[in-house]
């Protein structure tokens, strides 16, 4: 073949290429077309973040089979791309026992280090050995959050880590902090409340953060038996007394944190009641074995089961039941939620033993929530924003490094696993939306839409950035959200002057903010 009949064959098989190319992008246009405003919407509420993929299979599946999928998650595997980046952290498949375990003997060792300066190198070396599993936590959570297909129960453990939140730098916290969130939060996301409160009491991150290691009969440390009855269950003002929380606190004693190998020395006669499950601990010789009233009820004194009892109690109690569906309802429609909603989740809760799906079920089915989408939707707070931001721009293509996400996150004052207090992060938009807030959003939305921003370039040392650029004015766009723009928003646009400019405006605009 000729060079002039080569150079032909390839301009006509590239134009055959940009035509199949066209073809294909109008048919996905067309098919998201389908999708009304508010299916829009619902996707961006439920998930992470609405894009071209999750709208393409709403509109394969319908709005119910889709809302059934999120509720009733089956066994959805990560993409092969993301699964492989997780495999390949340390600790991933160890016992959180041995971890845990591992970091106590470094610590040891690292402090009994004679010379005072090979000694504060040797901690420091432990400090960055924790924070190193911290990020690799925080990665993980990043990365189910960009690409997991159940999306809801992801949108659910952030929920239910901030309503159970522990704070990293307490301790050890950083060492076992991700396995919280994969064994004590995320399997129960959607399940049984009652499961899931245990799941929390039952883990060593809890314990430690909240003090109850250090709980024990005649030394009596309150402070998880009051943030379970304010916090984790029935919420401030709901007629529980100072007593119940002194009989919560004795019904407590015991539960703890060891992470020694070898038992702890007991009398014959309590052997039989000592409870060691990984780095969980009920040691009897630290429980108060007397009689407690608590709410109400009397509890006879006979060791772990006395905390089942108590579970039962809160998990049952009709504060309970309030209190957990005004948070859910603050977090997925209004600051302040419609009481005629929250009375019906409520109800919900009661009727099927706390079963989290169904009142999420309840929620989603509602006409309050259903009017919302319609508009008046809530501010996003700093993590909805990112993450969504992230999945818009780059769909399905899966980064390669989260720290500039970890970095944006503690810019914007909600870090990962970062607030310090036991009341998590606050729900409410004025929280987020003041201006220097706004601000930094401006910035990070620069940063998003400017360039690959670090996300494709791996973080082991001189890798290369791998190309990619995000792609927020794409089919969903032209057939679904530009319909949902104001014309101040559209005018603005129009005054880009680059594909950057362009992703910064529309990612800094009052729609994707909401």
């Amino acid at each position: 073949m000729s060079i002039i009949g080569s150079l032909g064959f390839r301009s006509a098989l590239k134009l055959l290429l940009g035509t199949i190319a066209a073809l294909v992008a109008c048919h996905q246009a067309a098919r998201a077309a389908e999708l009304t405003p508010q299916d829009v919407a619902l996707l961006d509420r439920l998930t992470w973040g609405v894009n071209a993929s999750s709208a393409a299979h709403l509109r394969d599946v319908g709005v119910e089979r889709w809302l059934q999928e999120q509720l009733h998650p089956a066994n959805v595997a990560l993409p092969a791309a993301v699964h492989s980046q997780i495999e390949a952290m340390p600790d991933v498949h160890r016992f959180p026992f041995d971890i845990a375990a591992a970091f106590d003997m470094q610590a040891k060792s690292a402090n009994q280090v004679a010379d005072p300066d090979q000694r504060k190198a040797a901690q420091q070396v432990y400090q960055q050995a924790m924070n190193d599993r911290a990020r690799q936590a925080a990665a993980r959570t990043i990365l189910h959050a960009l690409y997991a297909p159940d999306q809801l129960r992801e949108r659910m453990t952030w929920f239910w880590f901030n309503h159970f939140n522990v704070y990293q730098y307490k301790a050890n916290i950083r060492v076992l902090v991700g396995d919280y969130e994969d064994r004590a939060i995320r399997p129960y996301a959607l399940g049984k409340f009652r499961d899931l409160l245990a799941a929390t009491l039952h883990h060593p991150v809890m314990l430690r953060y909240l003090d109850n290691a250090d709980n024990a009969a005649g030394h009596l440390n309150e402070n998880y038996a009051r943030e379970i009855m304010e916090l984790h269950t029935m919420g401030v003002g709901s007629g529980y007394t100072q007593a119940d929380v002194e009989a919560l606190a004795r019904i407590l004693t015991g539960v703890g944190v060891d992470f020694k190998s070898e038992d702890p020395k007991l009398k014959p006669e309590l052997q039989s009641q000592l409870v060691r499950e990984g780095a969980f601990e009920f040691n009897p010789t630290r429980h108060d074995y007397g009689d407690k009233t608590f709410l109400g009820h009397q509890i006879k004194g006979r060791g772990l089961a006395e905390v089942d009892e108590a579970l039962d109690i809160l998990c049952h109690h009709p504060a309970t039941a309030m209190h957990i569906s005004k948070q859910l309802a603050a977090y997925f429609v209004a600051d302040n939620p419609p009481d005629a909603l929250v009375q019906r989740m409520a109800q919900t809760f009661q009727k099927t033993d706390g079963d989290i799906a169904a009142v999420m079920s309840t929620l989603v089915h509602a006409p309050e929530f259903a009017a919302t989408l319609k508009g008046g939707s809530k501010f996003k707070d700093p993590t909805l924003y990112v993450m969504s931001a992230v999945r818009l721009a780059y769909d399905n293509k899966v980064v390669l490094n989260t720290l500039p996400i970890q970095g944006w996150l503690n810019r914007l004052s909600e870090g990962l696993f970062n607030h310090e207090t036991p009341d998590g992060y606050s729900m409410l938009s004025t929280a987020w939306n003041g201006p220097g807030q706004m601000m930094l959003r401006f910035e990070i939305a620069r940063a998003i839409g400017s360039g690959s921003a670090g996300l494709f370039k791996p973080s082991e040392p001189n890798a290369t950035d791998h190309p990619a650029f995000p792609l927020v004015m794409n089919g969903l766009y032209f057939s679904n959200i530009r319909q949902t723009l104001s014309p101040t928003t559209l005018a603005a646009l129009d005054q880009a002057v680059s594909p950057q400019d362009w992703n910064t405006l529309f990612l800094s605009s009052p729609e994707f903010m909401h």
